[in-house]
């Protein structure tokens, strides 16, 4: 198969991996250079960074992101080989290494010029997309003349079909590992990072969130579910989207169910946020309401996931998309 595309870049936020920034002269730890690269080095912001940074000191300092996120490149990469398009896919972070400049000045001196840009975000909002096309471009104006061209997949993917039976399928795994009929009995909840009520009336962030879920329960055929966000900072009610996912939590054990079944739909791979923010944070949420907690895997590598990617990937080529 031939394409004007010579390549694949996988464009997500990133997480700390082993080894020292050099950005401090005394090596803070690698979570906390990662944080404070979120976070920024305003005045006022080093707690913050301190209490976000100690969320990894349970993981050995580092995080799972990376490592999975190049998983799904070679997944991708696989399937599309199969598929005759040989195309090498790349990952660039926006902040961690290998950053986006990172990615694109590799691929510059391998010699590749014309790459399709994926973000790695099932739902938008300014600082998913229109964030991450801003490091693409800061990127390569940087590294000038060399830096490859970048053309985004724009078309939508939180309602595709594919997407949905994988968050489905992850959703059946966690239920099969179940007592038989105590799937039925719990509460499903849905869960996105939460993100600022006014970036959020500006973007279709919470509603494609709902969408998807809506979707997956139709998929699903269960009956009552929740949505709940996760992962905000301790900030004043109503400045970033509620409800917090230990808020639904505790109400579904006030309406008499047994279990909570948590689904990370807005996240693709297990990370921090995930793992502790979930599986730490929400569990203990669900333990002292007296709730059992279960948690469905993210779509990591699912096949549903990897194809739909192909095939979106395939369409852009092929020019059926934009």
């Amino acid at each position: 198969m031939t394409s004007s595309f010579d390549s694949v870049l996988l464009i997500g936020f990133g997480g700390p991996t082993p080894g020292c920034c050099r950005r401090h002269a005394e090596c803070p730890g690698e979570a906390y250079c990662y944080v404070e690269n979120v976070v920024g080095s305003r005045a006022g912001a080093a707690e913050r960074i301190r209490g976000v940074a100690a969320h990894y000191a349970h993981f050995g300092g580092f995080s799972p992101f990376s490592f999975f996120s190049q998983r799904q490149a070679g997944a991708l990469e696989t399937a599309l080989a199969a598929a005759g398009a040989w195309l090498p896919v790349y990952v660039g972070f926006r902040f961690w290494t290998p950053y986006v400049r990172e990615a694109l000045a590799e691929m510059g001196r391998r010699g590749l010029r014309r790459a399709l840009g994926v973000v790695l975000a099932p739902h938008r909002a300014k600082i998913s997309w229109e964030a991450y096309q801003g490091e693409v471009a800061s990127a390569r104006k940087a590294l000038g003349e060399g830096a490859p061209e970048v053309e985004f997949l724009e078309a939508g993917w939180f309602d595709h079909p594919a997407f949905i039976e994988a968050v489905a399928g992850c959703v059946r795994r966690t239920a099969g590992g179940m007592a038989p009929g105590r799937f039925e009995k719990s509460r499903l909840i849905f869960t996105a990072h939460s993100i600022p009520v006014p970036m959020a009336r500006v973007s279709p962030y919470e509603s494609e969130f709902a969408r998807t879920a809506a979707l997956a329960v139709e998929a699903l055929g269960v009956g009552r579910y929740d949505l709940g966000f996760q992962s905000s900072p301790d900030v004043p009610p109503g400045a970033w989207l509620e409800p917090d996912v230990t808020e639904v939590i505790r109400r579904a054990a006030g309406d008499g169910v047994r279990d909570v079944v948590l689904a990370p739909i807005g996240f693709l791979c297990d990370h921090v946020e995930v793992l502790y923010d979930l599986d730490k944070e929400a569990r203990e949420a669900a333990g002292e309401a007296g709730l059992g907690y279960f948690r469905a895997p993210t779509v990591g590598t699912h096949p549903a996931f990897i194809g739909m990617l192909r095939g979106l990937v395939l369409d852009r080529i092929a020019g059926r998309i934009a």
